[in-house]
């Protein structure tokens, strides 16, 4: 098999520091090349990015423009239900609580690190935690998932919404310490969902097909629909800055729901949300990512809205995600889930092409067009980082 071509780093301006070549290096200057004095000043002595375990690892390198050893490679919602190790630490525990145990959620976060050899960990939580410690009355329900008690759908509702304190994310900057402490120079990354989807679930009081009450609400009521998308950009960012404040070294922003809508609606009712919350942690000046399902239309917009790395899904490969981006913006995926389970030479042919296309991004991060599905068999995720490794080493 030939060699899959190495993503070559972006040449966007000559003051551009996400494009700054810096190897050679001590890691401690290369750190203070990556980031700011005045954005190291906001991150504790202890965070990764300041100690400088993180800046100079694959996955930083690549989140950054920057040319790496081997491309690296993290799969989204590799940390749960395909992993017997999850499923026993889990035994008898509802989702929710083993959000907020410190300690469980850290191992959990960390188990496929340790087993798959991934160049980064996902911290271990879900889209609703934020709300939940904010005082909504929100579930998870086995084989539904996310129920709220009472849906949000008037402005009087959205004006009752408890606003979330800092203190009450105390259990989560407890477990991302936790997990940092355990990752050593693997880098974590933070995780929050992004406002529309936040929004959707709360509109529709749980999962839905087609997201049609707040597609409505947009239209019908664009007033309440500001106001809770606007409660939801600000507990995702809080959610995200905390994560970030107890050690993560990137964060991204989960869309599961905006590819239900068109380009024109998403600018005009979503887009100034997206960018609220990712402002939240701009000062920091860790790498944001940007990901969202069905999204393809809307990965300008995405951009736009202030990510640094856009995540692409399945559905369109890499080299086009790449232009319709200018060619100018790292990109993640996009591994399409379905083959993990076609085969070792059916999955393998099919992440060359994901190489070969992601070759033409400024850099590219391996990962799934959408996250493991519970089903798949551990080991080919681990055989499949041993490849993607091999295959894209530099010589």
């Amino acid at each position: 098999m030939t060699e899959i071509q190495q993503p070559q780093r972006a040449a966007n301006g000559a003051d551009s520091q996400q494009s700054r070549s810096i190897v050679g290096a001590h890691p401690r200057d290369r750190q203070r090349d990556l980031l700011t004095e005045a954005q190291l000043s906001r991150l504790s002595a202890s965070h990764p990015l300041r100690a400088a375990q993180t800046a100079d690892s694959p996955m930083l390198q690549a989140l950054t423009g920057r040319a790496s050893e081997y491309r690296p490679v993290w799969f989204m919602r590799q940390a749960g239900r395909s992993l017997p190790e999850y499923r026993k630490a889990r035994e008898g525990i509802p989702m929710l609580d083993a959000c907020l145990t410190p300690e469980l959620a850290a191992e959990i976060t960390v188990q496929p690190v340790r087993r798959h050899k991934v160049d980064a960990g996902i911290f271990f939580s879900d889209i609703v935690i934020p709300m939940k410690l904010a005082g909504v009355n929100v579930d998870i329900v086995p084989g539904r998932g996310p129920v709220l008690e009472h849906p949000v759908r008037t402005l009087d509702e959205v004006r009752s919404l408890p606003e979330l304190t800092d203190t009450a994310l105390d259990p989560i900057r407890e477990a991302v310490a936790a997990t940092v402490d355990m990752l050593g120079s693997t880098p974590l990354i933070g995780f929050a969902g992004a406002p529309f989807t936040v929004a959707a679930y709360m509109v529709e009081g749980g999962p839905s097909r087609d997201h049609l009450r707040p597609r409505t609400m947009m239209h019908a009521d664009p007033v309440a629909w500001r106001e809770l998308a606007q409660w939801a950009a600000r507990t995702s960012g809080q959610f995200l800055r905390a994560q970030i404040e107890a050690g993560a070294s990137a964060v991204q922003l989960f869309d599961s729901w905006a590819g239900s809508l068109g380009e024109a609606d998403y600018r005009r009712y979503v887009q100034e949300h997206s960018a609220a919350a990712l402002s939240m942690v701009e000062e920091f000046g860790v790498p944001r990512i940007h990901f969202g399902t069905g999204t393809a239309e809307l990965l300008p917009a995405m951009h736009e809205a202030g990510a640094d790395v856009i995540g692409v899904d399945y559905r369109l490969p890499l080299d086009e995600a790449n232009r319709r981006l200018n060619g100018a913006v790292p990109l993640q995926g996009n591994i399409d889930p379905a083959l993990l389970a076609a085969g070792r030479e059916t999955l393998y042919a099919h992440a060359d092409e994901v190489l070969a296309a992601g070759a033409s991004a400024p850099a590219h991060i391996v990962n799934l067009g959408h996250g493991v599905p519970p089903t798949t068999d551990p080991q080919v995720l681990t055989d499949l980082v041993t490849y993607l490794h091999e295959r894209t080493r530099r010589p």
